[in-house]
């Protein structure tokens, strides 16, 4: 099966004009967009506060900051996918700082080769984040659905004395006789009480989303 990968955001983080322009020559725009670079880890925080990026590239150390703390922390985001590049000398010290919080480290110099294979394995690790991610969504909307469906019935056992069995029918035989899905009896019986409004709409409004 052929990998299809979505298109990741990218977040450059060097103070290297050659190397900036050699990581971008690797990104195609129609895989990779949109593509920011800053020359700094105080820039840099300013621009993952604007947005969160798929993929976070940092060339160490900075002018301003190493970057280490910078790299752990975006790497926290379970939506981030970073890699480190930093001096030979000391890569395998700072992969000891930060390969347990899942952050990829290359030394450097390093060949066209190994950055193109680092950049896959990223791309890799992000498509897995965003499997898990959808999976998350779903099992969060169905959640909300059993949330609301167990509110609806209660109120229907509460002010009409029905049986859990007899609500659950109720609410089937309503959509199925009015041609509606159920969300929209459930909706309607929960609009009749005041009770956790707040919560409720709030529960209703992702659910249709």
């Amino acid at each position: 099966m052929v990998f299809s990968q979505q298109c990741s955001s990218v977040l450059i983080v060097s103070d290297s004009v050659r190397f900036n322009q050699t990581i971008r020559s690797f990104l195609p725009a129609s895989s990779y967009t949109p593509i920011r670079t800053v020359c700094s880890v105080s820039a840099a925080k300013r621009a993952a506060l604007e947005r969160v990026y798929d993929l976070v590239i940092l060339n160490a150390p900075l002018p301003d900051d190493f970057g280490t703390a910078f790299a752990i922390a975006q790497s926290g985001n379970r939506q981030t996918v970073v890699l480190m590049l930093v001096r030979a000398a000391i890569q395998e010290q700072i992969h000891s700082q930060v390969v347990d919080r899942g952050v990829f480290t290359l030394s450097k110099p390093t060949t066209q080769q190994a950055l193109e294979t680092a950049l896959q394995w990223m791309s890799a690790a992000r498509e897995r984040l965003r499997r898990i991610e959808e999976t998350n969504q779903s099992v969060d909307q169905k959640m909300r659905e059993i949330r609301l469906l167990n509110r609806a019935k209660w109120l229907l056992i509460e002010q009409r004395g029905m049986t859990e069995p007899e609500a659950h029918h109720y609410l089937e035989k309503q959509a199925m006789e009015r041609c509606v899905s159920k969300r929209v009896i459930v909706e309607e019986i929960l609009a009749q009480t005041p009770l956790d409004a707040e919560e409720t709409r709030k529960d209703v409004s992702e659910w249709t989303h």
